[in-house]
Parts: structure tokens; sequence; C-alpha cells
């Protein structure tokens, strides 16, 4: 390996880029496929996972601080974002600042909504993405599979996760603060994803019974809708059919909005009396935002319910305080162990007989 490589971590999320940002970072997984070719161990990029949610777009890997420029200068290229625009929002750790962060964010402590389920599985698919995209190497195999035991032991042994508020329930919240009550609301679920899904089920519990399921794909939807005892509706009809629904959340992965503000306008005019719920959790967003500006028309973003949800975290702060110590330790821990690995690399490559040897990981 070469001198100088190092394990690091490199992004913007939610604490440093605004959602009209993060709209530009997003990496779906075809774009990530595209960036893993353009780099690796010709480009001094040893060993790279992609993590890519709606918070937060961020690389870990092993590399040296010339190959981590040229992981960025890429990055943005791809995205069609100046480095410059993207220099504001940008964080960078390295050593044991780098699996710190990796820890808090496993450990839902680094997300909007302080304690959320959702991310272990995102970091657990961005790892298995890396393992099959040949991106992962020893270091992040041992990295990874450290991370996510220690990320389980802080949700076991901390309080971090009880009374953990998610979108979706915050969703609710909002739709009964705007209805009373949701058993005669009409909701729509734009998209057939993970997070749409569970959003749906959330409207479900709290007593929405007529659902609807579009989505661009007609299969996911049937599927969907069959899952949920819902009716699914042809995606070509979906703009037509707005003003039939009460709520409208927008779930999809579309790389722009796919309802308009001329359509929100068009739906409100055929129910002027009636109030119209848009719940945007995609990103790129759904809904235009300029929808926001409609009479009687209500438009949550992510950023939206986070901060409303925000209320809800003080009664954490304590655990929050616990598993952050743990955070500390077991990171301190593991960088011990890496460093080590890296420096036996480091001392392997520089030596010409061979004669070096690498220690083990332990254990």
């Amino acid at each position: 390996m070469s001198e100088g490589a190092t394990f690091f971590m490199l992004g913007a999320s939610h604490h440093s880029a605004p959602l009209a940002l993060r709209e530009k970072l997003a990496l779906p997984p075809e774009k990530i496929a595209v960036l893993r070719a353009r780099l690796g161990p010709e480009a001094g990029v040893r060993e790279l996972a992609v993590l890519s949610t709606c918070n937060r777009v961020e690389f870990y890997g092993v590399a040296d601080a010339a190959a981590v420029t040229r992981i960025e200068a890429e990055f943005c290229a791809l995205q069609g974002v100046a480095v410059e625009e993207f220099a504001v929002a940008r964080r960078h750790a390295a050593g044991g600042a780098a699996i710190a962060h990796l820890l808090s964010v496993s450990a839902g402590l680094d997300s909007q909504l302080v304690g959320e389920n959702e991310i272990f599985g995102q970091v657990k698919d961005a790892y298995a993405a890396a393992t099959t995209g040949g991106g992962a190497g020893p270091v992040l195999h041992r990295v990874f599979q450290k991370i996510f035991q220690h990320a389980k032991h802080i949700r076991t042994h901390t309080g971090v996760s009880e009374g953990a508020v998610s979108v979706a329930n915050v969703a609710v919240e909002l739709a009964l603060n705007i209805f009373g009550k949701l058993d005669a609301t009409r909701v729509l679920l734009l998209g057939a994803g993970d997070i749409g899904e569970k959003t749906a089920k959330a409207f479900q519990s709290r007593g929405a019974a007529a659902l609807t399921v579009s989505s661009r794909t007609a299969e996911r939807a049937m599927t969907l809708a069959t899952e949920l005892g819902a009716a699914a509706l042809p995606w070509e009809l979906m703009p037509v059919r707005l003003a039939d629904h009460d709520i409208v959340v927008g779930s999809t992965a579309a790389p722009a909005a796919v309802v308009t503000a001329a359509q929100a306008a068009a739906a409100i005019r055929s129910r002027p009396s009636r109030p119209l719920f848009f719940i945007d959790l995609a990103l790129p967003r759904d809904i235009d935002p300029a929808a926001a500006d409609l009479e009687n028309v209500f438009l949550y973003n992510l950023d939206d319910l986070a901060r409303i949800a925000d209320a809800n975290r003080t009664a954490r702060e304590v655990e929050v305080a616990r598993a952050r110590l743990v955070v500390a330790d077991k990171s301190a821990q593991l960088w011990q162990q890496i460093a080590l690995r890296l420096e036996a690399d480091a001392g392997t490559a520089h030596n010409a007989s061979g004669a070096a040897t690498r220690p083990p990981l332990a254990g």
C-alpha cells in the first residue's frame, strides 16, 4: 500500500448541506458503479465504499491524500457540481476520527432523527455493494464488521433508540393535525420503495383505510398494493387523479419532481374546500417546492419533518451522551488495530526483499 494511505471519510450530510444541494449530490446505484469504475488502485484508491441516502453521501475507504482529492474531483464532475460548491458542505476525516464518524452514523447518532433505525440497514447495504463491486478489501471488511457489532451494542445497551421518532410517524402526526382523524382520508403513495411502504403502513395503523399505490414500474405498484390491501393506480393517470386524494406521499427515486406546481394547482381547484397534504420523502424531491405557495396546500419535505421531530429529542439527550462515550471508546480501539495493519502494509510495500510480515488483525 502506498505511503500515507489511511482509512478516510469524505462526504456531506444534512449537517452541512441544505436539501437543494443534497439533491445534486445524491448518487443512485448506477452512478456509484460509474464512479467506482473511474477509481481504483491505479488511481490510488485501494478500497472504497459509498453511502448515499436522503440525508448524506459519504465515501469510506483506504487511500492517500492525493487519491481522496481525486475522488472528490471525479464525484463532482460526475454530478455536475462545482468543486467549490461541494467544498462548502464537505466533511473529511481520517484515521480514528473517520471510524468514529462511521460508528456514529451506523448507530443513528448522526441522523436527522437521532436514534432512527433505517440508517443501520443502509450502511449494511453500502458495505454489501462495496463487497460485490470489488471495493472492499481487508481494511473495509474489518472496519464494517466491527462497526456493525458496536452499533448493535449501542442500540442494545443505551436508550438512544427508545422513543425514537421516525419520519413516517411525524408525517402521520402532521396529517392528524390537519385532518383531525384519518379514517375518511384517501392516501396516495408515489413510489413502491421501503420508506414509502413504511409510511403507508404508519398511516394504516392510525386508521387510514383508503390507500392507493402508483409507481413508474407497474409491477412493483401491484405487488405493494396487494401486500397493503390497497388499490394500484397507473402512473400515467397519477397527475389527473391527485384531486381524488387527501394525502400524497412522494417516495420515488425519480431524478426530478414528478408532481409539478401546475398539477398541484389543478388538483386543489377541483377540491377548493378540502386541504391537500403532500409529504415529500424523496431526494431529489418528488413535489415541486412551489406547490407550497398554493392556498390550502400543505407541503412538508425531509428537513421540515426533521425540524418538527427535533423537539422530541430532549428526553433522550442523556442516552445520546452515553452512546457517544461508547463510540469514542470502541472507535479508538478499532483504529489501533487498523493503524497497525496500515503501517505493516506500508512497510511491506517498501521492503524489496519481501521479508516484512503483516500482523493479523486482532479479534
